[in-house]
């Protein structure tokens, strides 16, 4: 009989409904409602694993730290099932090789089911998976060497978590470019469900701009996460618009999913989210005009280079600017270059003063990974602090995917944050131009420019230690890389 696992799991869920109606009845309980639904999960994964990867896609924008212990907090319901799918994924990636010793003994190449997940050679010699597999391993010596091991050996675990089923398994995943389509469309629509939560409780709260960045609570923990979640998104949506396989009823569910996020976008006040949005627009202004990559590279670092020449002239004059952050449009913009009154700005420069300090201490191996926000306070100096300075770590890291990883992993952790980002960009740039189907160009384009806002947003915050963007950043990462491995290129002459 076909699906004999569905039935069994629907069976069970009747007798546990069955057995928690009597437990609620007689005493009032309701804790084993969640076994039931635990075992469906379960059974799915072992099922259908690429079906487990969309849910955990679309329950991400939902999910809610709990303290499970004290000193333990998990983003639930999605980090348990991160956890479950990186068990099964190697599971299975074991199961087939050890089939295949065994197929190879006996002279008899039978296909295993599960051969989809295998990751090829191809895959483990692509320049993206050999960086992040160095960032990983660099990251478990930093841990050996961490003023707080045990803390730093649970950001590295959960950092496995995070890549293992939306890097390493979606890559695999994703040879099937529909599958691509279903992530994105997984995240979105649970995003696109908060946004209307958020704009809701928006309207009628524009004179209390503190209430305005926290009315994505809880799902979002402030404003900068959930503006960089929708910046994240919308290039993408740009591609779905304008892709011959959205038509009719889809398009128009496009054409609202990306009223949406302008919307969450503006009402997200969220500078860094802006800024990120208009510089992806000029980068593709570049990538249209046929600029190597290299030469957008030079041109940053040109830019990196006046900023530091001149830095006591632009220092004084972002000085002079004494625009707070306000519900007002102009007023926020104006604000993005406060450094005198600016409470926000002013943390930030205080959090990259403290984590510089630290640096400079351990400047090889760090402080240790996941550490910074525990230890930061005694580097704090009392003529940088701000009105919501605090010593506590209860306020967020170093607000930088680049100084934080160079304080906690050493310059070698920031190099290859760099070099992994540099990487995955030119890949998608590279497909972009060598694909041979228009389709898979722009898909390419589209979801590299996605990542770009959050490379330039990572400048001002760092959110990869979280599920909310380490599950859409890793999977456009890995749809990248699919579409490198797995599309027929161009012919060269």
């Amino acid at each position: 009989m076909k699906n004999k696992g569905l039935i069994a799991a629907l069976a069970l869920t009747a007798v546990f409904i069955a057995a928690e109606a009597l437990v609620f009845y007689w005493k009032g309980g309701y804790t084993m409602t969640l076994v039931p639904l635990a075992l469906l999960v379960v059974w799915l994964f072992v099922v259908r694993l690429e079906t487990g990867l969309l849910l955990m896609a679309l329950c991400t924008p939902f999910a809610i730290n709990m303290a499970l212990m004290p000193g333990m907090e998990l983003s639930m319901p999605v980090e348990p099932m991160m956890i479950l799918f990186t068990l099964i994924f190697f599971f299975r990636i074991l199961l087939i090789r050890r089939s295949e010793v065994g197929s190879r003994r006996y002279q008899t190449q039978q296909p295993t089911p599960d051969s989809d997940i295998q990751p090829s050679t191809s895959f483990w010699r692509h320049p993206v998976s050999l960086l992040l597999l160095a960032s990983l391993a660099w990251m478990l010596i930093t841990s050996c060497t961490s003023r707080m091991p045990w803390v730093s050996f649970k950001y590295l675990l959960a950092r496995i978590w995070f890549v293992v089923p939306f890097f390493f398994a979606a890559t695999q995943i994703f040879r099937n470019r529909d599958r691509i389509r279903q992530f994105y469309w997984a995240y979105a629509i649970g995003l696109g469900v908060i946004i209307l939560i958020a704009t809701s409780k928006t309207l009628g709260n524009f004179s209390n701009l503190q209430t305005l960045h926290r009315v994505m609570r809880p799902f979002y923990n402030d404003h900068t996460a959930y503006g960089c979640a929708i910046a994240l998104l919308l290039p993408a949506s740009v591609y779905f618009i304008f892709s011959h396989s959205h038509r009719g009823w889809r398009r128009v569910l496009t054409l609202l999913l990306f009223a949406g996020l302008c919307t969450g976008l503006f009402f997200s006040y969220c500078r860094a989210a802006w800024l990120s949005v208009i510089g992806a627009v000029g980068v593709y202004a570049l990538i249209r005009m046929g600029m190597k990559v290299k030469w957008m590279v030079l041109l940053f670092g040109l830019g990196v280079g006046l900023f530091f020449a001149y830095q006591s002239d632009v220092l004084y004059k972002l000085g002079k600017n004494h625009q707070d952050s306000s519900y007002d449009l102009a007023d926020q913009v104006k604000s993005i270059s406060n450094i005198s009154t600016d409470a926000s700005n002013l943390e930030r420069l205080n959090r990259w003063a403290s984590a510089m300090r630290m640096w400079k201490e351990s400047p090889v191996v760090g402080v240790g990974p996941g550490t910074y926000q525990f230890i930061y306070g005694s580097y704090q100096k009392s003529y940088q602090l701000s009105t919501i300075s605090t010593n506590a770590g209860d306020l967020g890291n170093a607000h930088s995917e680049y100084i934080g990883p160079m304080t906690e992993q050493g310059l070698p952790g920031v190099l290859l944050v760099v070099a992994l980002f540099l990487t995955t960009f030119a890949t998608g740039v590279r497909v972009y131009r060598t694909a041979k189907d228009p389709a898979v160009a722009r898909m390419a384009l589209a979801f590299t420019l996605s990542l770009l806002t959050y490379y330039i947003h990572g400048v001002f915050n760092n959110f990869l230690d979280t599920d909310k963007l380490s599950v859409p950043f890793w999977g456009f990462t890995a749809a990248v890389v699919a579409l490198d491995l797995y599309s027929e290129k161009k012919e060269t002459t």
